[in-house]
C-alpha cells in the first residue's frame, strides 16, 4: 500500500449526499465521500450495489439526483471540462481498437487529446516501454491476450497525465499472474506520479493489496468504511491463540480468562479480542500478573471476506448496523 497520510493530503475527490434513481430502483441513497490526493481509495460492493454509478457519477458521464462533488477541485455540476481535463477512466472491458496496433491506439489517444504529433509520439513510446508492451508494440491488439489488452487499455487512459484515475473492476477475467502484473502498475502510478486511484472492485485481496482506505457499498449506501486492518478488527471472530507446554499451564491460564476456548489436545487457548495492540498488551498483563508462561502466541483476525459477508450478507442485519456505526 502507498505511505501517503490519509488525514494530511489534501482531498482530490469529496462528495456529500450523492443520490441516483432509475425510477422506483434507488441505486444511491446519499453517500459521502472523501478521498486524499496521492492514495487508493476502494469502493466495494456486490453486483449491483452502485458502484459503476458512482464513478460515472464522478467521472461525469451521468448526472446525480441530488448532491454535490469536487474533483480535482472542480464542482462537478458547475465545471465538469474541469474534471475530464484532470481524470482517466478505465472501465470494466478493455476499450481498445482490435482492429488497430498498440501504437495506433495510443496515438489515436494522443489525438483525442488534442497532442501535437511529436508530444503524441513521444508518449505512446513512453507509454509502451513502461508497461512492456515496446516489443509487441505495432502487432494488430486481436493478437493481444487479455492481460496485454489490460495493461493497454490503462496505458491509453495515461495518455492524457491524468491526476485522478477510476478504475473500474479493472481485474475482471485477468489470471491471478496477470492480476498481480496490473497491481504493481497501479502501485507505480500512485508512490512515482503522486497519482490519485479510485477503484471499484469485487477482489477482496485486491482492496485489501492496494487500498489506502475502503469503502463498503451496499443497496446504494456505505455501510462501512476504513482501513483494510480497521475494518477486519470490526468483524466478531477476532481472537489471541495460546500455546502452553502442558496441561497445567493451559489450566492456570484458563482461570483467568472467561471466556476463552480450551483445547486439550493441541494445549492451547483461544481468547477473544480485536487483535489491536491494547488486547494484547491485556493478555500479557493478565499472564504476567499470573505467572503463567505461554509457550507462543498468534493473533487471527478476520479477513475482508469475513467484512464484505457480514455486511452485505443482509442475513445479519443487527451486525452490520453495529459495525457501521
Amino acid at each position: 500500500m502507498t505511505t501517503t497520510s490519509p488525514t494530511t493530503a489534501p482531498p482530490a475527490i469529496s462528495a456529500l449526499g450523492l443520490c441516483k434513481s432509475y425510477g422506483d430502483k434507488v441505486v444511491l441513497d446519499g453517500i459521502d465521500l472523501a478521498v486524499p490526493e496521492g492514495t487508493v481509495f476502494a469502493l466495494l460492493g456486490p453486483n449491483g450495489a452502485g458502484k459503476t454509478t458512482t464513478v460515472q457519477i464522478l467521472s461525469t458521464l451521468i448526472a446525480p439526483d441530488a448532491g454535490r462533488a469536487r474533483v480535482a477541485g472542480h464542482d462537478l455540476t458547475e465545471r465538469p471540462e474541469g474534471v475530464r481535463a484532470a481524470i482517466g477512466v478505465t472501465g470494466q472491458f478493455a476499450a481498445v481498437d482490435h482492429l488497430l496496433t498498440a501504437e495506433e491506439n495510443l496515438l489515436l489517444m494522443a489525438d483525442l487529446q488534442h497532442l501535437p504529433r511529436r508530444e503524441g509520439r513521444r508518449r505512446a513510446a513512453g507509454l509502451l516501454r513502461r508497461f512492456e508492451l515496446t516489443e509487441a508494440a505495432r502487432g494488430p491488439v486481436s493478437t493481444f491476450s487479455g492481460g496485454m489488452r489490460r495493461k493497454l487499455d490503462l496505458a491509453m487512459t495515461l495518455v492524457g497525465d491524468p491526476r485522478i484515475i477510476f478504475l473500474d473492476e479493472p481485474t475482471t477475467g485477468l489470471d491471478p499472474r496477470s492480476r498481480r502484473t496490473m497491481w504493481e502498475i497501479i502501485r507505480g502510478l500512485v508512490t512515482e506520479h503522486g497519482v490519485t486511484i479510485f477503484l471499484t472492485t469485487q477482489y477482496l485481496e485486491e482492496a485489501d493489496q492496494l487500498a489506502d482506505r475502503i469503502a463498503v457499498l451496499d443497496r446504494g449506501r456505505l455501510v462501512a468504511e476504513g482501513t483494510a486492518e480497521e475494518l477486519k478488527r470490526r468483524v466478531p471472530g477476532g481472537h489471541i491463540r495460546l500455546r502452553f507446554s502442558d496441561a497445567a499451564e493451559l489450566e492456570a491460564a484458563a482461570r483467568h480468562f472467561g471466556g476463552a476456548a480450551r483445547d486439550l489436545d493441541e494445549l492451547t487457548l483461544r481468547v477473544p479480542g480485536d487483535g489491536g495492540v491494547p488486547a494484547l498488551r491485556a493478555v500479557l498483563d493478565t499472564l504476567d500478573d499470573a505467572a503463567v508462561r505461554a509457550e507462543s502466541l498468534t493473533v487471527h483476525t478476520p479477513d475482508l471476506d469475513d467484512v464484505f459477508l457480514t455486511l452485505t450478507g443482509h442475513g445479519t442485519p443487527d451486525t452490520a448496523t453495529e459495525m457501521a456505526r
